[in-house]
């Protein structure tokens, strides 16, 4: 097992952290944020074509860099970092994801290579009412009429799925589950398809409620669909544990940073026996942050049949452990951490939104205690 980054791993680390600060600062990230589309169109478009960083997991026959999921943590970490507002995690882990789960080589071979360039946005659609991820796939329905599959029900808190042009619906159909995929490029939108912004707490990831009545929809195929979303729900959860860590880093970077240099009662406060204590939890709780990500990111590479287990940790305490330490840098700053002005904010709602976004962390317990036989 190995849970150091090997001098690759760092340089890539390296590369990503200076191109980030250098091409997505905070004011970047806030105008992104509150554009139309709600990201950076050109950073997304070097971060594939020029980068590289979008098709990193995916082999080099279909466009990738044929590069593993440590390395694709590497860089969700730094997008966590910096706070960037990207249709990353859309498209680089769950369509990508369940591109590669599924058994359909001349859908991988088709639409990989647009992905993994940075020349499509992907999503995966499988959440309904509940937020769950429903095995059976939900009041969705897939059927066939005259020749045709068609998509019927809606799915929500979909990953950038007002931007998306390519979306991957997991849907029941008279035989069982099954996964779909459905085209609706800007200029040719699928029929049938309505989608609607949600509002949510964090205004630096964009999700959505897709609605389908009667959506021509491509069906791919594949021995065991539920199999197959299983294994797309664990590798969704190390990689969005990964971006988590990142920001869980910066957040105490600035909070230490701030508690050196604010003074009060003529000293510092990170001087003050209290705030030391916070700071040091803060450290704490990043340390075990990394060897959880790390162990988790080299079992999707390595022995998927830790997986399972190795994703719910992750997300059982990835989650409440971001959340803990933004909440302590929102308090730590005083009132400027209440502002809109700082950045306090931006990591505090980003923390409780990904705490939430594939389930809360008593649901993500409680499944580890399932997979642990506990």
């Amino acid at each position: 097992m190995q849970l150091v980054l090997d001098s690759e791993q760092r340089e890539l680390r390296s590369a990503v952290r200076k191109f980030l600060l250098d091409q997505s600062p905070s004011a970047k990230v806030r105008a992104a944020m509150v554009s139309e589309s709600g990201y950076d169109a050109e950073l997304w478009r070097r971060l594939g074509a020029e980068l590289g960083l979008i098709g990193l997991v995916v082999p080099e026959e279909y466009g990738g860099s044929g590069a593993g999921h440590v390395e694709r943590s590497v860089v969700l970490e730094e997008l966590g970092r910096a706070l960037v507002p990207s249709p990353f995690l859309a498209t680089a882990v769950l369509a990508v994801d369940a591109l590669l789960a599924l058994d359909d080589e001349a859908a991988r071979a088709e639409l990989l290579p647009a992905l993994a360039a940075g020349e499509r946005i992907g999503t995966a659609a499988v959440a309904e009412g509940s937020g769950d991820w429903d095995r059976s796939g939900g009041a969705t329905t897939a059927t066939e009429r005259d020749g045709r599959w068609v998509l019927d029900g809606v799915k929500t808190l979909v990953l950038a799925g007002d931007i998306a042009d390519l979306v991957l619906v997991y849907a029941a159909t008279p035989d069982g589950p099954g996964w779909f995929a459905v085209d609706s490029p800007p200029d040719n939108p699928a029929a049938g398809l309505e989608r609607t912004t949600l509002t949510g707490i964090d205004p630096t990831r964009r999700l959505a409620r897709l609605r389908f009545a009667g959506t021509p929809a491509r069906p791919l195929t594949s021995a065991d669909p539920a199999a197959a979303l299983d294994l797309v729900a664990d590798l969704a959860a190390v990689a969005l544990a990964a971006e988590q860590l990142g920001g869980l880093e910066r957040a105490m970077e600035v909070t230490v940073d701030y508690a050196k240099v604010r003074v009060q009662f003529g000293r510092p406060i990170g001087s003050y026996q209290a705030v030391k204590h916070g700071c040091a939890d803060m450290y704490s709780a990043w340390e075990h942050g990394v060897s959880v990500v790390r162990y988790a990111a080299w079992v999707a590479d390595h022995d998927r049949a830790e997986l399972p287990v190795a994703a719910e940790l992750a997300q059982a305490y990835l989650g409440p452990a971001y959340f803990e330490v933004a909440t302590g840098m929102v308090q730590y700053h005083g009132g400027i951490g209440y502002t809109w002005e700082h950045d306090a904010h931006l990591y505090y709602k980003r923390a409780k939104s990904s705490e939430l976004l594939f389930g809360s962390p008593a649901r993500h317990r409680a499944r580890l205690a399932d997979r642990l036989g506990v």
